[in-house]
Protein backbone atom coordinates (compact mmCIF):
# COMPACT_ATOMS: atom_id res chain seq x y z
CA UNK A 1 0.00 0.00 0.00
CA UNK A 2 0.90 3.74 -0.62
CA UNK A 3 2.88 5.33 1.83
CA UNK A 4 0.66 8.11 1.27
CA UNK A 5 -1.43 9.40 3.74
CA UNK A 6 -5.18 10.62 3.53
CA UNK A 7 -8.49 10.55 5.18
CA UNK A 8 -11.78 9.33 4.17
CA UNK A 9 -13.24 12.70 4.23
CA UNK A 10 -9.75 13.47 1.86
CA UNK A 11 -11.24 10.69 -0.35
CA UNK A 12 -15.04 12.28 -0.45
CA UNK A 13 -14.07 16.22 -0.81
CA UNK A 14 -12.06 15.10 -3.89
CA UNK A 15 -14.73 12.92 -5.80
CA UNK A 16 -17.59 15.50 -5.31
CA UNK A 17 -17.68 18.72 -6.86
CA UNK A 18 -16.13 21.38 -4.28
CA UNK A 19 -18.71 22.52 -1.32
CA UNK A 20 -21.32 19.62 -2.88
CA UNK A 21 -20.79 17.08 -0.02
CA UNK A 22 -23.32 16.54 2.17
CA UNK A 23 -22.81 14.11 5.16
CA UNK A 24 -25.18 11.16 6.08
CA UNK A 25 -25.19 10.13 9.73
CA UNK A 26 -22.68 11.72 10.79
CA UNK A 27 -23.33 11.24 14.66
CA UNK A 28 -24.12 7.98 14.23
CA UNK A 29 -22.11 5.64 16.83
CA UNK A 30 -20.39 1.91 16.32
CA UNK A 31 -19.00 0.21 19.06
CA UNK A 32 -16.48 2.17 21.35
CA UNK A 33 -16.80 5.17 18.85
CA UNK A 34 -17.55 7.19 15.48
CA UNK A 35 -18.79 4.41 13.14
CA UNK A 36 -16.28 3.01 10.68
CA UNK A 37 -17.05 4.87 7.40
CA UNK A 38 -18.04 8.07 5.93
CA UNK A 39 -21.38 8.30 3.56
CA UNK A 40 -23.34 10.85 2.41
CA UNK A 41 -23.97 12.63 -1.10
CA UNK A 42 -23.28 15.32 -3.77
CA UNK A 43 -22.63 15.83 -7.15
CA UNK A 44 -19.82 15.13 -9.77
CA UNK A 45 -19.69 17.15 -12.56
CA UNK A 46 -23.22 18.36 -11.82
CA UNK A 47 -24.87 14.90 -11.64
CA UNK A 48 -26.28 13.93 -8.00
CA UNK A 49 -24.38 10.85 -6.57
CA UNK A 50 -24.22 9.08 -3.17
CA UNK A 51 -20.71 7.86 -2.12
CA UNK A 52 -19.27 6.07 1.20
CA UNK A 53 -15.45 6.27 1.86
CA UNK A 54 -13.95 3.22 5.01
CA UNK A 55 -12.09 5.38 7.67
CA UNK A 56 -9.16 3.24 8.16
CA UNK A 57 -8.37 5.51 10.85
CA UNK A 58 -11.62 4.21 12.83
CA UNK A 59 -10.90 0.36 14.02
CA UNK A 60 -9.08 0.16 11.06
CA UNK A 61 -12.53 0.55 9.24
CA UNK A 62 -13.59 -2.87 9.87
CA UNK A 63 -17.07 -3.71 8.95
CA UNK A 64 -19.64 -3.32 11.52
CA UNK A 65 -23.26 -3.50 12.19
CA UNK A 66 -23.42 0.23 12.52
CA UNK A 67 -21.43 0.65 9.67
CA UNK A 68 -23.39 -1.74 6.91
CA UNK A 69 -26.68 0.41 8.50
CA UNK A 70 -24.78 3.06 6.98
CA UNK A 71 -24.40 1.75 3.92
CA UNK A 72 -27.50 0.08 3.44
CA UNK A 73 -29.62 3.20 4.14
CA UNK A 74 -27.13 4.86 1.21
CA UNK A 75 -28.08 2.15 -0.72
CA UNK A 76 -32.09 2.92 -0.04
CA UNK A 77 -31.81 6.47 -0.83
CA UNK A 78 -29.99 5.57 -4.34
CA UNK A 79 -32.57 2.86 -5.29
CA UNK A 80 -35.27 6.12 -4.46
CA UNK A 81 -33.55 8.50 -6.42
CA UNK A 82 -31.94 6.85 -8.98
CA UNK A 83 -28.29 8.44 -8.89
CA UNK A 84 -25.50 5.99 -8.99
CA UNK A 85 -23.37 4.82 -5.96
CA UNK A 86 -19.29 4.77 -5.67
CA UNK A 87 -18.18 2.74 -2.25
CA UNK A 88 -14.19 3.79 -1.65
CA UNK A 89 -12.78 0.52 0.20
CA UNK A 90 -9.85 -0.06 2.94
CA UNK A 91 -10.62 -1.81 5.86
CA UNK A 92 -9.12 -4.45 7.82
CA UNK A 93 -12.31 -6.81 7.96
CA UNK A 94 -14.96 -7.44 10.13
CA UNK A 95 -15.36 -6.80 13.49
CA UNK A 96 -15.32 -10.29 14.78
CA UNK A 97 -16.68 -9.59 18.38
CA UNK A 98 -19.92 -8.80 16.83
CA UNK A 99 -20.34 -12.51 15.26
CA UNK A 100 -23.61 -13.34 13.98
CA UNK A 101 -24.91 -9.44 13.92
CA UNK A 102 -22.09 -8.73 11.46
CA UNK A 103 -23.09 -11.91 9.40
CA UNK A 104 -26.24 -10.47 9.04
CA UNK A 105 -25.03 -6.89 8.40
CA UNK A 106 -22.66 -8.33 5.20
CA UNK A 107 -26.12 -10.13 4.18
CA UNK A 108 -28.14 -6.94 4.32
CA UNK A 109 -25.72 -4.61 1.99
CA UNK A 110 -24.72 -7.33 -0.50
CA UNK A 111 -28.61 -8.06 -0.73
CA UNK A 112 -29.25 -3.99 -1.33
CA UNK A 113 -26.80 -4.18 -3.80
CA UNK A 114 -27.88 -6.47 -5.87
CA UNK A 115 -31.58 -4.72 -5.84
CA UNK A 116 -29.64 -1.94 -7.27
CA UNK A 117 -27.94 -3.81 -10.11
CA UNK A 118 -29.11 -2.61 -13.08
CA UNK A 119 -31.48 0.45 -11.69
CA UNK A 120 -28.03 2.55 -10.88
CA UNK A 121 -24.37 2.24 -11.69
CA UNK A 122 -22.21 1.20 -9.48
CA UNK A 123 -18.52 1.54 -8.75
CA UNK A 124 -16.30 0.32 -5.75
CA UNK A 125 -12.85 2.18 -5.51
CA UNK A 126 -10.32 -0.32 -3.85
CA UNK A 127 -7.80 2.26 -2.28
CA UNK A 128 -6.20 -0.26 0.52
CA UNK A 129 -6.95 -3.83 2.13
CA UNK A 130 -10.22 -5.61 0.88
CA UNK A 131 -10.58 -8.94 1.47
CA UNK A 132 -13.06 -11.44 3.41
CA UNK A 133 -16.56 -10.78 2.60
CA UNK A 134 -15.96 -7.29 2.26
CA UNK A 135 -14.49 -8.28 -0.92
CA UNK A 136 -17.57 -9.66 -2.16
CA UNK A 137 -19.46 -6.42 -1.85
CA UNK A 138 -16.71 -4.57 -3.32
CA UNK A 139 -17.21 -6.84 -6.36
CA UNK A 140 -20.73 -6.73 -6.46
CA UNK A 141 -20.31 -3.22 -8.44
CA UNK A 142 -20.33 -2.77 -12.27
CA UNK A 143 -16.61 -1.76 -12.02
CA UNK A 144 -13.65 -1.83 -9.37
CA UNK A 145 -10.97 0.77 -9.96
CA UNK A 146 -8.26 -0.44 -7.49
CA UNK A 147 -4.92 1.49 -6.27
CA UNK A 148 -1.70 0.13 -7.11
CA UNK A 149 -0.79 -0.97 -3.87
CA UNK A 150 -4.20 -2.19 -2.70
CA UNK A 151 -5.60 -5.76 -2.19
CA UNK A 152 -8.63 -7.09 -3.04
CA UNK A 153 -9.48 -11.16 -2.39
CA UNK A 154 -12.24 -13.68 -0.35
CA UNK A 155 -9.16 -15.03 0.97
CA UNK A 156 -8.63 -13.63 4.11
CA UNK A 157 -5.02 -14.18 3.86
CA UNK A 158 -4.84 -11.80 0.97
CA UNK A 159 -3.28 -14.61 -1.80
CA UNK A 160 -3.30 -13.67 -5.39
CA UNK A 161 -4.95 -10.60 -4.01
CA UNK A 162 -2.56 -7.55 -5.82
CA UNK A 163 -4.59 -4.77 -8.00
CA UNK A 164 -2.10 -6.57 -10.95
CA UNK A 165 -3.37 -10.09 -10.21
CA UNK A 166 -6.85 -8.57 -9.99
CA UNK A 167 -6.84 -6.71 -13.41
CA UNK A 168 -5.25 -10.12 -14.97
CA UNK A 169 -8.25 -11.94 -14.17
CA UNK A 170 -10.56 -9.17 -15.36
CA UNK A 171 -11.74 -8.40 -11.44
CA UNK A 172 -10.35 -5.29 -11.66
CA UNK A 173 -11.22 -2.83 -14.91
CA UNK A 174 -8.42 0.01 -13.78
CA UNK A 175 -4.93 0.51 -11.83
CA UNK A 176 -4.14 3.48 -10.46
CA UNK A 177 -1.13 4.85 -8.63
CA UNK A 178 -2.53 6.83 -6.13
CA UNK A 179 -5.64 7.95 -4.67
CA UNK A 180 -6.51 10.94 -6.30
CA UNK A 181 -5.79 9.30 -9.52
CA UNK A 182 -8.30 6.81 -8.65
CA UNK A 183 -10.84 8.92 -7.65
CA UNK A 184 -10.52 10.43 -11.07
CA UNK A 185 -11.19 7.44 -13.14
CA UNK A 186 -14.38 6.98 -10.79
CA UNK A 187 -15.02 10.23 -12.24
CA UNK A 188 -14.69 9.70 -15.75
CA UNK A 189 -16.07 6.70 -15.77
CA UNK A 190 -19.29 8.25 -14.31
CA UNK A 191 -19.11 10.29 -17.15
CA UNK A 192 -20.21 7.91 -19.44
CA UNK A 193 -23.70 6.47 -18.01
CA UNK A 194 -26.89 7.77 -17.02
CA UNK A 195 -28.11 8.19 -13.79
CA UNK A 196 -30.22 5.18 -13.53
CA UNK A 197 -31.97 3.02 -16.05
CA UNK A 198 -34.95 5.76 -17.04
CA UNK A 199 -32.56 8.37 -18.02
CA UNK A 200 -30.89 8.95 -20.87
CA UNK A 201 -26.92 9.36 -21.19
CA UNK A 202 -25.80 12.39 -20.56
CA UNK A 203 -24.66 14.36 -23.71
CA UNK A 204 -21.11 16.11 -23.98
CA UNK A 205 -20.04 18.92 -26.79
CA UNK A 206 -19.49 17.42 -29.95
CA UNK A 207 -15.86 17.57 -31.10
CA UNK A 208 -14.33 15.93 -34.29
CA UNK A 209 -12.67 12.70 -34.51
CA UNK A 210 -9.46 11.56 -33.89
CA UNK A 211 -7.23 13.69 -36.78
CA UNK A 212 -4.83 10.38 -37.17
CA UNK A 213 -6.89 7.20 -36.86
CA UNK A 214 -4.94 4.63 -36.20
CA UNK A 215 -7.86 2.06 -35.24
CA UNK A 216 -11.13 1.99 -36.53
CA UNK A 217 -12.89 2.96 -32.99
CA UNK A 218 -10.61 6.16 -33.71
CA UNK A 219 -12.67 6.74 -37.20
CA UNK A 220 -16.25 7.84 -35.51
CA UNK A 221 -15.49 8.28 -31.73
CA UNK A 222 -15.05 11.83 -30.63
CA UNK A 223 -11.50 12.57 -29.87
CA UNK A 224 -9.94 11.76 -26.32
CA UNK A 225 -12.96 9.69 -25.16
CA UNK A 226 -12.25 5.91 -25.78
CA UNK A 227 -11.92 4.86 -22.29
CA UNK A 228 -11.00 0.92 -22.44
CA UNK A 229 -12.50 -0.93 -20.10
CA UNK A 230 -11.21 -4.70 -19.01
CA UNK A 231 -7.37 -4.06 -18.36
CA UNK A 232 -5.16 -7.46 -20.07
CA UNK A 233 -8.49 -9.64 -19.23
CA UNK A 234 -9.55 -11.53 -22.58
CA UNK A 235 -6.98 -10.16 -25.10
CA UNK A 236 -7.03 -9.22 -27.67
CA UNK A 237 -10.76 -8.50 -27.76
CA UNK A 238 -11.11 -4.75 -26.50
CA UNK A 239 -14.55 -3.42 -24.93
CA UNK A 240 -14.09 0.39 -24.19
CA UNK A 241 -16.79 3.38 -23.71
CA UNK A 242 -16.40 6.55 -26.18
CA UNK A 243 -18.65 8.88 -27.62
CA UNK A 244 -20.12 9.52 -30.94
CA UNK A 245 -21.24 13.35 -31.89
CA UNK A 246 -21.25 13.57 -28.07
CA UNK A 247 -23.35 10.63 -27.19
CA UNK A 248 -22.56 7.90 -24.99
CA UNK A 249 -21.82 4.32 -27.08
CA UNK A 250 -20.16 1.33 -25.70
CA UNK A 251 -17.72 -0.54 -28.32
CA UNK A 252 -16.22 -3.97 -28.48
CA UNK A 253 -13.69 -4.82 -30.84
CA UNK A 254 -12.70 -8.03 -31.94
CA UNK A 255 -9.33 -8.49 -33.56
CA UNK A 256 -9.26 -11.98 -35.60
CA UNK A 257 -8.85 -15.39 -35.25
CA UNK A 258 -10.21 -17.00 -32.24
CA UNK A 259 -12.87 -15.29 -29.26
CA UNK A 260 -11.58 -16.96 -26.26
CA UNK A 261 -13.55 -17.89 -23.19
CA UNK A 262 -12.39 -15.03 -21.53
CA UNK A 263 -12.65 -12.65 -24.18
CA UNK A 264 -16.34 -13.75 -24.71
CA UNK A 265 -17.06 -13.76 -20.95
CA UNK A 266 -15.63 -10.11 -21.21
CA UNK A 267 -18.09 -9.11 -24.13
CA UNK A 268 -20.79 -10.55 -22.27
CA UNK A 269 -20.32 -8.50 -19.13
CA UNK A 270 -20.42 -5.05 -21.27
CA UNK A 271 -22.96 -5.53 -23.92
CA UNK A 272 -24.76 -6.71 -20.56
CA UNK A 273 -23.99 -3.47 -18.59
CA UNK A 274 -24.48 -1.23 -21.97
CA UNK A 275 -28.26 -2.81 -22.42
CA UNK A 276 -28.89 -2.26 -18.44
CA UNK A 277 -28.39 1.90 -18.75
CA UNK A 278 -29.77 1.58 -22.55
CA UNK A 279 -26.05 2.40 -24.17
CA UNK A 280 -26.02 1.98 -27.70
CA UNK A 281 -23.56 -1.17 -28.58
CA UNK A 282 -20.95 -0.78 -31.85
CA UNK A 283 -19.66 -4.11 -32.20
CA UNK A 284 -16.58 -4.56 -34.63
CA UNK A 285 -16.67 -7.72 -36.05
CA UNK A 286 -13.63 -9.88 -37.29
CA UNK A 287 -13.35 -13.21 -36.06
CA UNK A 288 -13.21 -16.69 -37.24
CA UNK A 289 -14.34 -18.93 -34.20
CA UNK A 290 -15.07 -19.35 -31.07
CA UNK A 291 -12.69 -21.02 -28.47
CA UNK A 292 -15.57 -22.19 -25.65
CA UNK A 293 -19.03 -23.34 -27.09
CA UNK A 294 -20.09 -22.68 -23.40
CA UNK A 295 -19.50 -18.92 -23.01
CA UNK A 296 -20.71 -18.47 -26.98
CA UNK A 297 -23.69 -20.01 -26.38
CA UNK A 298 -24.02 -17.47 -23.00
CA UNK A 299 -22.90 -14.37 -25.71
CA UNK A 300 -25.52 -15.59 -27.90
CA UNK A 301 -27.96 -15.14 -25.62
CA UNK A 302 -26.54 -11.73 -24.32
CA UNK A 303 -26.87 -10.28 -27.82
CA UNK A 304 -30.28 -11.37 -28.87
CA UNK A 305 -31.49 -10.55 -25.43
CA UNK A 306 -29.92 -7.03 -25.48
CA UNK A 307 -32.78 -4.35 -26.41
CA UNK A 308 -30.56 -1.09 -26.42
CA UNK A 309 -29.51 0.14 -30.02
CA UNK A 310 -26.64 -2.69 -31.81
CA UNK A 311 -25.02 -1.57 -34.57
CA UNK A 312 -22.49 -4.46 -36.05
CA UNK A 313 -19.33 -3.43 -38.26
CA UNK A 314 -17.61 -6.00 -39.98
CA UNK A 315 -14.00 -5.08 -40.57
CA UNK A 316 -12.44 -8.24 -41.37
CA UNK A 317 -13.55 -11.42 -41.48
CA UNK A 318 -17.04 -12.95 -40.32
CA UNK A 319 -17.34 -16.76 -40.23
CA UNK A 320 -20.09 -18.90 -38.90
CA UNK A 321 -20.90 -18.75 -35.50
CA UNK A 322 -19.31 -15.11 -35.19
CA UNK A 323 -21.44 -14.02 -37.68
CA UNK A 324 -24.64 -15.27 -36.73
CA UNK A 325 -23.91 -13.92 -33.16
CA UNK A 326 -22.03 -10.74 -33.60
CA UNK A 327 -23.56 -9.55 -36.76
CA UNK A 328 -26.58 -11.70 -37.70
CA UNK A 329 -30.00 -12.40 -37.09
CA UNK A 330 -29.45 -13.79 -33.71
CA UNK A 331 -27.41 -10.90 -32.31
CA UNK A 332 -30.50 -8.85 -33.27
CA UNK A 333 -28.38 -5.95 -34.78
CA UNK A 334 -30.42 -2.99 -35.74
CA UNK A 335 -27.93 -2.24 -38.43
CA UNK A 336 -25.03 -4.23 -40.17
CA UNK A 337 -22.55 -2.62 -42.03
CA UNK A 338 -19.55 -3.54 -43.35
CA UNK A 339 -15.65 -2.48 -44.96
CA UNK A 340 -15.10 -2.83 -48.72
CA UNK A 341 -12.27 -5.64 -47.41
CA UNK A 342 -15.05 -7.82 -45.53
CA UNK A 343 -15.47 -11.18 -45.95
CA UNK A 344 -18.59 -12.66 -44.43
CA UNK A 345 -18.48 -16.83 -44.63
CA UNK A 346 -20.86 -19.84 -43.85
CA UNK A 347 -16.84 -22.02 -42.14
CA UNK A 348 -13.41 -20.41 -42.89
CA UNK A 349 -13.07 -19.26 -46.12
CA UNK A 350 -10.26 -20.83 -47.55
CA UNK A 351 -12.26 -24.06 -46.82
CA UNK A 352 -15.12 -22.70 -48.49
CA UNK A 353 -13.44 -22.08 -51.40
CA UNK A 354 -12.43 -25.82 -51.69
CA UNK A 355 -15.83 -27.20 -50.36
CA UNK A 356 -17.88 -24.86 -52.99
CA UNK A 357 -16.05 -24.61 -56.15
CA UNK A 358 -14.67 -28.01 -56.87
CA UNK A 359 -12.27 -27.12 -59.95
CA UNK A 360 -9.86 -25.38 -57.18
CA UNK A 361 -9.17 -29.26 -55.70
CA UNK A 362 -8.27 -30.28 -59.36
CA UNK A 363 -6.22 -27.41 -60.36
CA UNK A 364 -2.21 -27.61 -60.22
CA UNK A 365 -1.05 -27.08 -56.47
CA UNK A 366 0.54 -24.10 -56.93
CA UNK A 367 -2.30 -22.53 -58.45
CA UNK A 368 -4.75 -23.32 -55.38
CA UNK A 369 -4.20 -20.86 -53.17
CA UNK A 370 -4.70 -17.94 -55.51
CA UNK A 371 -7.88 -19.62 -57.18
CA UNK A 372 -9.05 -20.16 -53.51
CA UNK A 373 -8.36 -16.06 -52.72
CA UNK A 374 -10.17 -15.22 -55.91
CA UNK A 375 -13.20 -17.52 -54.73
CA UNK A 376 -13.70 -16.14 -51.51
CA UNK A 377 -13.14 -12.19 -53.21
CA UNK A 378 -15.88 -12.95 -55.46
CA UNK A 379 -18.42 -15.24 -53.66
CA UNK A 380 -17.74 -14.29 -49.91
CA UNK A 381 -17.33 -10.42 -50.36
CA UNK A 382 -19.01 -7.90 -48.95
CA UNK A 383 -21.01 -6.77 -51.70
CA UNK A 384 -22.18 -10.40 -52.01
CA UNK A 385 -23.26 -10.19 -48.31
CA UNK A 386 -24.98 -6.90 -49.28
CA UNK A 387 -26.86 -8.77 -52.03
CA UNK A 388 -28.33 -11.22 -50.40
CA UNK A 389 -29.20 -9.08 -47.58
CA UNK A 390 -26.63 -9.81 -44.91
CA UNK A 391 -24.92 -6.67 -45.01
CA UNK A 392 -26.77 -3.53 -45.00
CA UNK A 393 -24.69 -0.76 -46.31
CA UNK A 394 -20.59 -1.37 -47.53
CA UNK A 395 -19.16 1.58 -45.91
CA UNK A 396 -15.83 3.12 -45.90
CA UNK A 397 -13.74 4.02 -42.69
CA UNK A 398 -13.20 7.19 -43.35
CA UNK A 399 -17.11 7.66 -43.67
CA UNK A 400 -18.06 5.63 -40.54
CA UNK A 401 -18.45 8.38 -38.14
CA UNK A 402 -21.10 10.29 -40.40
CA UNK A 403 -22.45 6.40 -40.97
CA UNK A 404 -22.65 5.84 -37.23
CA UNK A 405 -24.29 9.52 -36.31
CA UNK A 406 -27.13 9.43 -38.33
CA UNK A 407 -27.87 5.91 -37.25
CA UNK A 408 -27.42 6.09 -33.10
CA UNK A 409 -29.90 9.58 -34.64
CA UNK A 410 -32.67 7.25 -35.98
CA UNK A 411 -31.95 4.53 -32.98
CA UNK A 412 -32.60 6.67 -30.01
CA UNK A 413 -36.01 6.27 -29.75
CA UNK A 414 -35.91 2.52 -30.45
CA UNK A 415 -38.28 0.65 -28.19
CA UNK A 416 -38.74 -3.38 -27.66
CA UNK A 417 -41.47 -5.40 -25.84
CA UNK A 418 -39.89 -8.49 -24.72
CA UNK A 419 -42.41 -11.13 -22.96
CA UNK A 420 -42.56 -11.34 -19.57
CA UNK A 421 -40.22 -13.05 -17.67
CA UNK A 422 -38.01 -13.49 -14.59
CA UNK A 423 -34.56 -13.49 -16.53
CA UNK A 424 -33.05 -15.95 -18.87
CA UNK A 425 -31.41 -19.28 -17.58
CA UNK A 426 -28.14 -18.48 -18.98
CA UNK A 427 -25.24 -17.22 -16.81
Amino acid sequence: MSAEKYSSYDVLNAFFDDGSFNETDAYLKSEGGEAEAVTGFGTVDGVSVYAFAQNVDVCGGAMSKAQAKKITKLYNAALKTGAPVVGFYHSVGGRLEQKYELLSAYGDILRKSAKLSGVVPQISVVLGDCVGTSALIAASADYIIMEKGANLSVDTTAQNASAEENLKNGVASFVCEGYTSCVDKAKELLGYFPANNLEPAPAFETVPAYAEPDKLPKYFADENSLLCVGGGYGEPVCTAFGRVNGWPVGIIVTKGGTISADSAKKMSKHVRFCDAFSLPVITIVDAEQFESISDASKLVSVYAEATAPKIAIISGTAVGAVYITLAGATSGADLVYALPEAVVSPIAPKAAAFILDDSIADAPVADQEALAKDFVKTNLSAVKAAEDGYVDDIVEAQALRDKLTAALDMLSSKRVSTLPKKHTTKL
